[in-house]
């Protein structure tokens, strides 16, 4: 318009209608967001808008719409919102501002604007605007046409239903927000103040974008793609109609997801890279927080925007070591285990961004009590036995989330080694989310910029919040579980008890806890609660290396192979075990059982082991033998270097006659440490037992008054032993009233007990009534070892083959000490002394008498055989020629 225009231009309205009369225009961008541009329309007024009195004046009031004000701006919303328009400026004030004409479209022969508006009756010329040009008599001809036709302020009425009745305020948020039961509510936007708050008071919730930051004076500094990000936002949004879900509340502020025709803005923002996700409010986020991590990934794949310099936290490995199907081999904790890869290596993987249960406080444990944080940590062993029975030799899917630094320890926190962090799922179940729904396990929280963390874990946060509600494990208000688990490994005193129990208890449920070695493992039993070591029954397992004082000892061939094989056939599985009996230390022997076969059976079959003299009387010596005939014909392994021996005929040993052979059946009671032992008579064992339970009765109905006993030396009392129970004993030693030395008469057992546990033996339970039951023997025909180490195993070795059972007994010659005597297996005949020299574990006592050549003969033949075979004692070879002395022997 010659003699008007001052400048013109076209650009698309995307930020705001201000008023009926005030537009802000921006124009295509160009590199970044496109300068803004106020453009106020000429010569024409219209009401004004609803004004929130100033937070900074309290004396200030809200000021109401005008009549006819937000209609106005309403049809030039929706006239122009995201069109292109033409505008031209006719006046520029001192201060800035411009007044001008828009036109609908890209030039001026679209629909005037201010033409528009007074013609609908929703703005008026100006006061005293004289119609001297064409654009002012056609503003003219339209208000006239809009007074005839009654239209908009001309219309009949003061307008006041026009006027809005405004809330700048919520008085109950949280209340407001359930009433809607997040079902999409219509909804306008005002405005956008940072890129995910709009003015009317709603948040995008589970996204954070960059920010203008305030300055101290006043100014704003924009954080990268703050601007680019905000300009994203309105020009898809600004005051256009939308619909919008509350979801939830958070310090006065609502949390909602806008919904749009042409797609999500939440979504949008995070593909385009302009946001990040955001753990605190993601999980009310109704509409699936795996689409926004998955934009939220789109965007860092492709490095956009605030993620160009994002690097992967598994960028540095290989595609197999990212993702792999694994066996699970073994729990190790609440939060990690470790699986056997297909390469055959084995690797402990940590279930990413859970934490396992932990001891809260400073005074939860006893100071002098050794933590066991399986059983003492609440819900530590639940969280075990979860994972135990879920993915004990199971395949999993396991895929790597990030590896965790090692980091030095510090005052508080221990040294840590390096992690691998992972997803790990079986049958599409993840593991991590099923700890945490239960609530036997913590979801970690992060910063907002750390991105070593789960790939799954919003799911983790949505479980942890099921297990609150619902009160589950570590949430519940009920009295944390306690496990009073007794371990009985090594002591002694309890395992004699306990013994008796189990060998009534035939096959016994177990779980295994710890594998020492290959015939070498610790138990947990359910029902006894208690943990127990066990060793292997029937077979001689390679030892594997020891640490003694001054010198590592190698472990024998194949140790290692042998303790992996039963590692990975039992360890943490469910087991049966039948306890047959006890060594001198405690531990268990007998026969382990995984789905229906025997552990012994297989480590021989295997050529791990080989069968032991002790198994010919048990019920498995045919599978034994059999499976060890078998590992010989394949030579290998333990059977490596083996050469099958000629059949040698042999005649059947005929006694001499001058030899006494009367064997009468005996039950061995006690071993000492000196190799002699104390049997039983069987024939007289009803007597013991009938006067053992007159005797108990008697006590029981004139219990004696502790304390009044006087013990001395060599008298008969009775004494109350570790099961409660009263037996016949005889004072040894007396070093004070609290250490007296007994010797039980009936059992060849000795202990040191307190006075106060004894007392005067009724005369009608006396020796005399009947005699001391446990006699005490030693072995004829061999000698034992003198050096501490072998003599122990050569003791061990006897009580774990004839303790608490029964015998045959034949006396042989008679000793200053005690009578030396030979000793039968029941069952199968065989000589338990010459069983110690067939194993290297004593060696022959030559006699010169004749009626024993025979015998001497063929325990000499065992030695021999022993010697060929480096067993124990003759491990390095025939050593009397110059150093027998050294291990307690002469020739």
């Amino acid at each position: 318009h010659p003699g008007s225009c001052q400048c013109s231009g076209s650009s698309v309205i995307n930020l705001a209608v201000l008023s009926g009369c005030a537009i802000i225009v921006r124009g295509q961008p160009r590199g970044g967001p496109p300068p803004e541009r106020q453009i106020n329309l000429s010569n024409i007024r219209a009401g004004n808008l609803a004004r929130r009195a100033a937070a900074t004046q309290p004396d200030a009031k809200d000021t109401p719409d005008e009549p006819w004000a937000f209609p106005a701006r309403e049809f030039l919303r929706k006239k122009l919102i995201g069109k292109e328009v033409c505008f031209t400026i006719e006046n520029k004030t001192p201060q800035g501002r411009e007044y001008g004409m828009i036109y609908l479209g890209k030039d001026t022969n679209g629909e005037n604007i201010a033409e528009s508006l007074v013609a609908e009756g929703l703005a008026t010329r100006r006061e005293g605007m004289r119609a001297n040009n064409p654009e002012q008599n056609r503003l003219a001809e339209c208000e006239e046409q809009a007074k005839a036709a009654k239209k908009g302020m001309w219309s009949e009425g003061n307008g006041s239903h026009t006027i809005r009745d405004l809330k700048y305020t919520i008085e109950n948020p949280r209340h407001f927000v359930d009433s809607h039961h997040q079902k999409p509510v219509n909804a306008q936007l005002c405005g956008v103040c940072a890129v995910w708050i709009v003015r009317c008071g709603l948040s995008m919730p589970s996204t954070h974008c960059p920010t203008f930051r305030r300055e101290a004076d006043g100014s704003e500094t924009p954080e990268p793609f703050a601007a680019e990000a905000k300009f994203f936002t309105e020009s898809r949004l600004l005051q256009r109609d939308v619909q919008i879900i509350l979801e939830s509340c958070h310090n006065q502020n609502i949390l909602g997801t806008i919904l749009h025709p042409n797609g999500n803005i939440t979504e949008l923002l995070l593909k385009e890279g302009f946001a990040r996700c955001v753990d605190w409010s993601i999980a009310v986020y109704t509409r699936g927080a795996e689409k926004l991590r998955a934009a939220e990934r789109f965007a860092k794949e492709r490095r956009l925007r605030i993620w160009r310099d994002y690097v992967a936290p598994t960028a540095n490995l290989d595609q197999k070591d990212k993702q792999f199907v694994a066996k699970v081999m073994q729990v190790l904790n609440a939060d990690a285990i470790v699986v056997k890869l297909n390469s055959g290596d084995y690797k402990t993987i940590h279930l990413s961004s859970i934490r396992p249960p932990r001891l809260e406080g400073e005074n939860t444990q006893d100071k002098n009590k050794k933590l066991r944080p399986l059983y003492d940590i609440p819900y530590m062993f639940e969280a075990r036995e979860f994972l135990r029975k879920k993915l004990i030799g199971k395949k999993v899917n396991v895929t790597v989330d990030y590896i965790r630094p090692a980091s030095p320890a510090t005052d508080t926190v221990p040294a840590f080694s390096e992690r691998t962090c992972a997803t790990v799922t079986i049958g599409g179940i993840n593991i991590a989310e099923a700890l945490v729904s239960k609530g036997l396990a913590t979801v970690i929280r992060y910063r907002q910029d750390d991105d070593q963390r789960s790939s799954h874990y919003d799911e983790l946060l949505a479980a942890e919040a099921r297990a609150i509600k619902n009160g589950k494990g570590l949430h519940s208000k009920k009295e944390v579980p306690i496990h009073r688990v007794a371990d009985i490994s090594g002591d002694t005193q309890k395992a004699k008890q306990f013994l008796p129990f189990l060998q009534r208890a035939g096959r016994s449920e177990a779980v295994v806890e710890y594998v020492f070695s290959g015939s070498r493992l610790k138990l947990y039993l359910p029902k006894e609660t208690c943990l127990i070591t066990f060793l292997l029954a029937g077979i001689e397992c390679p030892r594997g290396a020891r640490n003694l004082p001054g010198l590592v000892q190698e472990g024998e061939p194949f140790s290692e192979e042998a303790t992996l094989f039963t590692k990975e056939l039992v360890l943490q599985r469910e087991v049966e075990v039948e306890v047959e009996s006890m060594d001198k230390a405690g531990n268990f022997i007998g026969w382990l059982h995984i789905d229906g076969a025997n552990l012994s059976v297989l480590l021989v079959e295997h050529a791990l082991s080989k069968v032991h003299f002790t198994a010919e009387r048990s019920a498995y010596y045919k599978s034994l033998l059999s499976a060890e005939e078998a590992a010989k014909q394949k030579k290998e392994k333990v059977w490596a270097h083996y050469e099958e021996q000629p059949v040698e005929e042999s005649m059947p040993v005929l006694e001499e006659k001058e030899r006494s052979a009367s064997y009468k059946p005996v039950f061995v009671t006690e071993i000492t440490d000196d190799l002699h032992f104390y049997v039983q008579d069987v024939e007289t064992g009803t007597q013991l037992e009938k006067l053992m339970e007159n005797m108990r009765n008697d006590i029981a109905s004139h219990p004696p008054v502790e304390g009044s006993y006087a013990p001395r030396r060599g008298e008969f009392c009775i004494a109350k032993f570790v099961d409660g129970e009263w037996y016949r004993a005889r004072v040894e030693k007396v070093e004070s009233p609290a250490k007296v030395h007994v010797f039980y008469i009936d059992y060849g057992n000795r202990e040191i007990l307190p006075s106060t546990r004894l007392g005067t033996l009724p005369p009608a339970f006396s020796t005399r009534v009947l005699p001391a039951q446990a006699t005490e023997y030693a072995f004829a025909f061999i000698q034992v070892p003198q050096d501490e180490d072998a003599r122990t195993d050569a003791v061990d070795s006897v009580v774990r083959d004839i303790q608490n059972t029964q015998c045959l007994l034949n006396v042989e010659h008679l000793s200053a000490g005690c009578p030396h005597v030979t000793l039968q297996f029941a069952d199968s005949k065989g000589d338990v002394g010459l069983g110690l020299v067939k194993e290297g574990l004593v060696m022959v006592e030559v006699r010169k008498e004749k009626q024993f050549q025979k015998v001497i003969t063929e325990y000499l033949n065992a030695q021999e055989s022993a010697k060929s075979a480096r067993l124990n004692l003759w491990r390095y070879g025939d050593f009397r020629a110059d150093d027998a002395d050294e291990f307690g022997y002469s020739r």
